[in-house]
């Protein structure tokens, strides 16, 4: 879970590079550095922030590297870049070596020193032992004994090119006039080009000013198109949003109007479904558990959740199904695997991404893009509420292919969700009232969300959100639950989040609440119907929709309620502790 970024050119390099660096600041670091050539190999690495390090290298060829830490401490001994023995090799690295003891014991019987705990270091002392040979076949050799995940990027004095390998971690390349770029995420590169060639698991790039030439994993040279990228720079930045999670909720409208227009403008493929199997992690997951209770009410067919952690591990799993893979990413390392998994098992698969050419698209037979544009705050927003479209949009599509929905019917419910756009922009309308009961919250310890039915995946992402960002402690549940077991730790003025749609379950909602207001919780409700006021604390009023409709509304109330939670607590809200925008290892 780290970032990688390096340059060739006729620029300066410290100074693209520190500025590439910052762009990928979402993905969470604990330590940063760089490795500039200049006759020799220049470089500084320290724990802690990209501003920390004071740079002033000459030379317009070098790589860069943020540090999440998995092997060895955060410490600018384990920082990167790594540098092999003669001070000549400098190399960063994405991921996890799963032989990197094996190789060290190796290395350190042929007289290597190492200095650092890392996993990574290894690599640049592998290029060296085979030091024999040209740098490019040097380097080739050195991964091909590499097992694990990684993105490599690699450079040495006397050499005029930058080396990269990519497997199961992210990698994209940067087209420019005169001067290339790779990065572990297409924003970071902006600024100076939209043209990107997008690595495939098992490839090698070799990068010079004017060229960059693509090997398979035998050396032999392949030709990949180059894709040109629609998002400005500016969509990368705040844009006067005080924080990127803010303006990224902002922007849920125009994400969504984008995702449905993209889905409508190609034809989608038509399966015939028995059963269907939702893989994700994380918000991904909560989005997958909202597409159960769509999927199953309109296909009429059995739906099963799981999280890609377990699943890519499950002895066994039911048979053969449609498996829907979601990673806002595209590069989630469990995903990836699950996907693995699924195919293994005979399954047909659908992928569900925000990255055009991430590596979940090499995974699965179909991809299906949500066109959210980038998301830089690490709590997803509208990579959700896009999930949900495409989700949607497919279970409206397919019913109506299998015959499940009359033309009319689907023509009814695709109406209903163009209008979701309008109804999320009524919802951020209510931004100050959100605001105001956030501030009434904010100073508790621990607070429950509940829902039933089709909301009570809604409730869990609202709990998610919260954690992820305020640090208070909470928890999502059905609200019939409460009463086995939950309800024990309400006590006074404990804060109840209760999402109340006007839905078959209506009526049991408000028994539900009743439960918890004779603990005496503080209960806020979130609902279209004015009548719920009589019995909560306070009441969030959404726009009414359709029933089956109702998580975009609540979800994105949601949303503002989090961020302005952690708003009023101080917190660091685009970069929260502990997290990582794109999660690249197990």
């Amino acid at each position: 879970m780290c970032g990688i970024v390096g340059y060739i050119g006729f620029r300066n390099a410290s100074d693209v590079l520190l500025k590439t660096l910052k762009r990928l600041e979402y993905r969470g670091y604990d330590s940063a550095g760089v490795a500039i050539i200049n006759g020799s190999l220049q470089v500084e690495k320290k724990k802690g922030y990209i501003d920390a390090l004071s740079i002033d290298f000459e030379g317009t060829i070098g790589i860069g590297h943020t540090r999440w830490a998995t092997h060895g401490a955060p410490s600018n001994e384990n920082a990167h870049p790594f540098v092999d023995c003669k001070g000549e090799i400098a190399i960063v690295h994405n991921g996890i070596i799963e032989n990197f003891m094996e190789l060290k014991e190796e290395l350190l019987k042929s007289g290597h020193i190492f200095k650092s705990d890392t996993d990574s270091e290894s690599i640049a002392h592998l290029i060296e032992e085979y030091g024999e040979y040209p740098f490019r076949a040097a380097f080739m050799k050195a991964v091909r004994r590499l097992r694990g995940s990684f993105a490599i990027a690699a450079i040495k004095v006397g050499e005029r090119k930058i080396m990269v390998a990519k497997k199961e971690s992210p990698l994209v390349i940067g087209i420019g006039d005169h001067e290339n770029f790779i990065a572990s995420d297409i924003p970071a590169f902006l600024e100076y080009t939209n043209r990107v060639v997008v690595l495939k698991d098992g490839e090698f790039a070799e990068l010079e000013e004017d060229s960059v030439t693509i090997y398979d994993n035998n050396g032999k040279e392949i030709h990949r198109d180059v894709t040109r990228i629609d998002w400005s720079v500016e969509d990368a930045e705040k844009g006067g949003y005080e924080h990127f999670m803010l303006k990224e909720i902002f922007e849920q409208p125009r994400a969504m109007e984008d995702t449905l227009y993209a889905l409508e403008s190609r034809e989608l493929f038509s399966l015939d479904i028995e059963r269907v199997n939702i893989v994700a992690c994380g918000t991904s997951y909560h989005a997958g558990l909202t597409g159960k209770y769509v999927l199953e009410e309109l296909l009429h067919v059995p739906v099963s959740v799981y999280y890609a952690s377990e699943y890519r591990y499950m002895a066994a799993v039911e048979d053969p199904a449609l498996t829907i893979l979601i990673t806002q990413s595209g590069e989630t390392a469990d995903t990836i695997g699950a996907a693995k998994r699924a195919k293994e098992l005979g399954n047909i698969t659908v992928g569900i991404t925000n990255v055009v050419g991430s590596s979940i698209t090499n995974y699965v037979d179909y991809v299906l893009y949500t066109n959210a544009g980038p998301e830089i705050g690490v709590a997803a927003t509208k990579t959700f509420t896009t999930q949900l479209a495409v989700l949607y949009y497919f279970a409206i599509r397919s019913a109506l292919s299998m015959r499940k929905l009359t033309r009319k019917s689907a023509e009814r419910l695709l109406s209903e969700l163009h209008r979701m756009p309008y109804y999320i922009e009524k919802v951020l309308d209510e931004e100050e009232s959100i605001k105001a009961e956030a501030q009434k919250i904010a100073n508790a310890n621990s607070m429950y969300f509940i829902a039933r039915g089709l909301n009570y995946p809604v409730a869990l992402e609202g709990a998610l959100k919260m954690k992820e960002i305020s640090y208070i402690h909470a928890e999502g549940y059905p609200a019939g639950e409460l009463k086995h077991g939950p309800i024990a730790l309400i006590d006074n003025g404990m804060p109840v989040i209760a999402l109340v749609p006007e839905d078959a379950l209506y009526e049991k909602m408000l028994s539900n609440i009743k439960e918890v207001t004779a603990r005496d919780a503080y209960v806020v409700g979130l609902s279209s119907n004015g009548d719920v006021e009589k019995w909560v604390n306070s009441l969030i009023l959404v726009p009414h929709t359709q029933p089956l409709f109702t998580p975009f509304v609540n979800a994105v109330a949601l949303q503002l309620l989090a961020y302005h939670v952690a708003k009023t607590l101080g917190r660091k809200i685009d970069k929260p502790k502990n997290l990582a925008k794109t999660v690249t290892v197990e």
